[in-house]
């Protein structure tokens, strides 16, 4: 792994396949190691970049669209002609407005009272201690003012209309995570009427799916199903 403020890089980059990995908030592009791991066993060059507010990155504009838009430079002109899977792992969709405060508070106390890894392998038998360890990390790498700034600047928090426009070349899987173990997508809110867009639910499984079923984001990935 090669790793600088802005990004982790694994693989080589002459390779002919590529990933670009995403973290959630409060976590770091450390926590996608596993699967970045999985993925230049297979070939990929992988990168992962750390979002704007974390991993000490600090701006004041942070809404989800403007950490969107600080991704531009790593997104590959050629997606637009390629192929191109996109998975995404227990998304939040819709947040409904008297929601937004208890979500920023839950994160906000993530931020300020940062669990150790010892704490977090407790809590988690799921998560090795790798996982855990990141997970701790990316956790005081953010702040409680990243935190409120993307929750009171993203109003409304509503992203389940972009699937009405996916490009033809672009296929989309939502995995999402157990009601029973905290998921943070429902399925009502992804659209079923869509082409090129399937989304299914991990029984047993918690929010962090790249934690505790890897080899179920490497099956969502056609290329390598092919290989099969």
């Amino acid at each position: 792994m090669c790793a600088s403020i802005s990004a982790s890089q694994w693989g080589s980059p002459t390779a002919s396949r590529r990933a670009l990995l995403i973290h959630g908030m409060t976590a770091s592009s450390i926590s996608l190691e596993g699967i970045a791991q999985l993925l230049t066993a297979k070939g990929f060059f992988v990168v992962a970049p750390n979002l704007l507010g974390h991993a000490w990155r600090r701006g004041t504009d942070y809404r989800v669209s403007a950490l969107a838009e600080d991704l531009r430079p790593y997104m590959d002109t050629s997606y637009d002609r390629k192929d191109t899977t996109v998975i995404l792992l227990d998304p939040v969709l819709e947040v409904a407005a008297e929601q937004i405060e208890i979500a920023k508070c839950m994160f906000v106390k993530k931020v300020a009272s940062v669990k150790t890894a010892e704490e977090y392998m407790a809590d988690k038998p799921a998560w090795s201690r790798r996982d855990c360890v990141s997970e701790s990390l990316g956790a005081s790498m953010c702040d409680c003012t990243v935190i409120e700034g993307i929750f009171e600047q993203t109003k409304p928090w509503s992203f389940s209309g972009l699937f009405k426009n996916i490009p033809p070349n672009v296929n989309i899987t939502v995995l999402a995570s157990d009601p029973k173990f905290g998921a943070a997508c429902r399925l009502e809110h992804v659209p079923r009427d869509v082409e090129r867009l399937n989304a299914r639910v991990l029984p047993g499984v918690g929010h962090c799916i790249q934690y505790e079923r890897p080899d179920a984001i490497m099956d969502a990935i056609p290329l390598l199903r092919a290989e099969l």
